[in-house]
């Protein structure tokens, strides 16, 4: 299964804060199902603008603590249902935008990540039990 690699706290925000697009500056033709890969790197600096960033857009949004953010691993699943290069979406700010919907939260499962889409071994136990098709 693929998986993508997104620094936190904005791992967390498409899993459980509502956050429906991840901007990128590439495009890709895939839609389906992916991982959500929180990658280990996060500086306090990036956590406090991602905090501001997105409460300014929802008005909502309440982080968890820095130190309570899962990173180094996969968090979830989320489906990619297009690639926009504009969106009514507030989360939308990049060249390309990958349109999001229906995100699971699943086990934290360690996992090296990597650039780009990247596959992780589709017969984990971990995934069938929790609802990702292996």
């Amino acid at each position: 299964m693929l998986a993508l690699s997104i620094r936190q706290p904005w791992a967390w925000l498409i899993i459980n804060g509502g956050k429906d697009i991840e901007n990128r500056d590439w495009q890709t033709k895939f839609r389906g199902r992916i991982l959500v890969h929180a990658g280990k790197g996060m500086t306090r600096d990036e956590f406090d603008s991602a905090a501001i960033f997105s409460f300014g857009r929802t008005g909502t949004a309440k982080l968890p603590p820095p130190d309570e953010l899962q990173r180094g691993g996969i968090i979830g699943s989320v489906e990619i249902v297009d690639c926009v290069k504009r969106s009514d979406s507030h989360w939308f700010v990049g060249t390309y935008g990958f349109a999001l919907r229906d995100p699971r939260p699943l086990p934290f499962l360690p996992w090296k990540g990597q650039l780009g889409f990247f596959d992780v071994p589709r017969t984990l136990e971990q995934f069938r039990d929790v609802g990702v098709a292996t």
